[in-house]
């Protein structure tokens, strides 16, 4: 069997569960939940180290995304409050 007839696993699925979130979308999805998400869970998701983290969503209030953060316990949670109009 040659490279080119190998089976590929996302061939054999649905259209719909072939799309993969980006990490851009995996994180405003973690950052849209009730509770918001730490900046420990959005950088072990998507593999960023902290500080990158912290600069894209610096990015994203430069788009329009307003992002609220507060601190309960020493643990700081960072949601969207309102996301830009397209």
């Amino acid at each position: 069997m040659t490279k080119s007839e190998t089976p590929n696993a996302l061939s054999n699925m649905p259209a719909e569960s072939k799309v993969i979130p980006t990490k851009h979308q995996q994180i405003v999805d973690l950052l849209s939940r009730e509770g918001g998400a730490t900046l420990e869970a959005m950088s072990t998701k998507v593999g960023w180290l902290p500080h990158s983290t912290r600069a894209f969503m610096t990015g994203l209030k430069k788009k329009g995304y307003v992002i609220d953060s507060n601190k309960v316990e020493d643990v700081r949670r960072y949601r969207i409050i309102t996301t830009p109009k397209a």
